[in-house]
């Protein structure tokens, strides 16, 4: 098993600042997905009409199912490859990252939550609180920032 691994490095290796050019771009779009879809829901709790609020299902439909998706998924798959290429998996500053991660990833699966909630017009939640968790992927983002440039240890 030691040996697989080492040869998925040596084919990726020289692919390397693609595969980090790859992971920034999945990261950016993601993020924008997790910044935008609590907006929306902001703006569903609020809107006074139906049609409003089926329009603003179908963009939380795409936005989560077309882009957030599978640039979450892109995400987590190039940087495990990175992580691999790069020998991180002791580094302190990567479980500092790694945890950060892991609550980014609970984020966006309750932001689904959310969306479906709302689709089935059975969410409670006001538009101050939808505001409120608009702030946790900052928040996250800046612990991620941090650990991968500064690596604070």
């Amino acid at each position: 098993m030691h040996t697989f691994f080492h040869n998925i490095i040596d084919i990726i290796s020289p692919g390397y600042l693609w595969l980090k050019a790859l992971h920034i771009i999945a990261v950016i779009c993601w993020m924008a997905g997790l910044f935008y879809l609590p907006r929306l829901f902001v703006y569903h709790v609020e809107a006074e009409h139906d049609d409003t609020k089926d329009t603003l299902k179908m963009m939380q439909y795409k936005l989560y199912k077309i882009i957030m998706q599978p640039s979450m998924h892109l995400s987590l798959l190039s940087g495990i490859l990175l992580a691999m290429i790069l020998d991180t998996w002791m580094s302190p500053w990567f479980h500092l990252k790694l945890t950060a991660l892991i609550l980014l990833v609970f984020f966006h699966f309750s932001l689904n939550h959310y969306r479906k909630e709302l689709a089935d017009q059975g969410c409670k939640r006001t538009g101050r609180f939808f505001r409120m968790i608009n702030e946790i992927p900052t928040v996250l983002l800046v612990i991620i920032v941090i650990a991968v440039v500064v690596k604070p240890f």
